[in-house]
């Protein structure tokens, strides 16, 4: 009697763990269809043009039919002809609201940069530095056209900061064409929010090497930097790489100097340029910046690979002069340009364009600054504005063909300032 009354009581035991469990994959069958209902939704939401409409989302689907127009278009051929360039893919609010012939505070300085997708991942850091207009141009290639035109769009729909501030533009090969992703749900579903589009730029991350992309393309670094530049009508603008940044409040600081006392058209001005530890957060101010420089945890930027490209700017009389921390920006001391230098630097729309022959590794920027020195150009250094790249530049850290790029440009360098001379036959400077 006694083992009877135990079986029933285990009977019971069992049965109710049964139901419970029972009762479990039901209730996570439910959430799995909700989710992917959702997900549906929100992919639909995004890409799709019925759900946008029926739930009276007009600014987003302006946003997207945006989107399709520049895509229909078919962007327009670099002057190599290898290049297909969509300018102006997404624009931000900023830009679209923009009134011909106006002009703010915000229109004053811009930020340009460029990256292929597997650097986009920065743009969060970096526009939450900058916070002001910024222009980006994307290379893309192969399946990355198409992951680089639907992230770029879902950055612009889901972060606001971003859909106000940033104009993307994309380029890829002549051959290739970008086209609106309707069809891709197994690769996009999932971007639900802006945290989770950044997150899946993550996994794009060190893909692979800007100058090492796969099937041997050449990537197009000055084509990108004029994209950039052309995407954005500010007066001034400011050119660096996206794994850049700038110190803290450069855009306010540097509108309020030139109200103080406007620049010379033929003034460009240097932003001292530094590379720090990976592992070290990116320092605000130039206060910051000279402690973590006097512990060796920043130093000149290319100090190891190019020592002589960054010497000019004088790091010793930066660093060393005085600044106080709340002291206006201003000129500390204006240099003439000597080979090899290649400086970052704020110029005015008028400096002349990067040449677009040059791609991959070497020459790209330094012929830049050779020919606004014989277009006849000053550079003055600022006194406590400067840009940081994220982690040491060291050798063997460089794609395979590095070298053999270096040489290839360094033969086209020289033919370069030969037309130079063509170009501004009046000017007595030479690179």
């Amino acid at each position: 009697m006694h083992l009877s009354k135990k079986c029933s009581v285990f009977k019971v035991v069992l049965s109710a763990l049964v139901i419970v469990a029972l009762l479990q994959l039901i209730y996570l069958s439910f959430l799995s269809r909700f989710h992917g209902k959702q997900q549906r939704y929100r992919y639909s939401e995004l890409f799709g043009g019925s759900a946008a409409k029926k739930n009276g989302h007009s600014e987003k689907n302006t946003r997207k039919e945006r989107l399709r127009y520049s895509l229909s278009t078919g962007g327009i051929f670099d002057n190599s002809g290898q290049y297909r360039v969509y300018k102006n893919l997404i624009k931000s609010d900023f830009t679209t609201n923009q009134k011909p012939g106006s002009h703010s505070n915000s229109d004053i300085l811009s930020l340009a940069t460029h990256t292929t997708i597997n650097n986009l991942h920065h743009l969060e850091s970096l526009l939450e530095r900058w916070q002001n207009p910024l222009s980006v141009a994307i290379f893309a290639h192969g399946e990355d056209v198409k992951y680089a035109t639907a992230l770029a769009y879902a950055l612009s729909f889901f972060c606001p900061k971003i859909q106000a501030l940033v104009d993307f533009h994309l380029v890829c090969l002549s051959g290739e064409t970008a086209s609106f992703p309707e069809q891709d749900m197994e690769h996009f579903a999932g971007l639900e929010d802006c945290a989770s589009v950044f997150s899946r730029l993550e996994t794009h991350r060190d893909k692979h090497q800007n100058y090492a992309i796969s099937g041997n393309i050449s990537y197009p670094n000055n084509l990108l930097r004029n994209v950039a530049r052309g995407g954005t009508e500010s007066s001034y603008i400011l050119v660096i790489d996206m794994d850049m940044m700038p110190s803290a409040e450069l855009h306010q600081q540097f509108l309020a100097m030139i109200l103080r006392r406007p620049p010379a058209s033929d003034q460009v001005f240097v932003l001292p340029s530094f590379e720090i530890r990976h592992a070290r957060k990116i320092p605000s101010t130039k206060a910051e910046l000279v402690q973590l420089y006097q512990v060796g945890e920043v130093r000149p930027f290319y100090e190891e690979l190019c020592p002589r490209c960054q010497a000019p700017t004088n790091y010793s009389q930066w660093v060393n002069s005085y600044v106080r921390e709340t002291g206006p920006l201003e000129v500390a001391y204006t240099l003439s340009w000597v080979d090899p230098w290649e400086p970052f630097y704020i110029g005015p729309r008028s400096v002349p364009l990067y040449d677009e022959s040059f791609k991959q590794y070497g020459f790209n920027r330094i012929s830049q600054a050779c020919e606004l020195h014989v277009a006849g150009f000053r550079f003055s250094v600022l006194s406590s504005a400067f840009v940081v790249h994220r982690g040491f530049k060291i050798q063997g850290e460089f794609h395979a063909k590095k070298e053999e790029e270096n040489k290839q440009n360094r033969i086209l360098f020289r033919s370069f300032k030969e037309g130079l001379k063509t170009k501004y036959p009046s000017s007595t400077r030479r690179c």
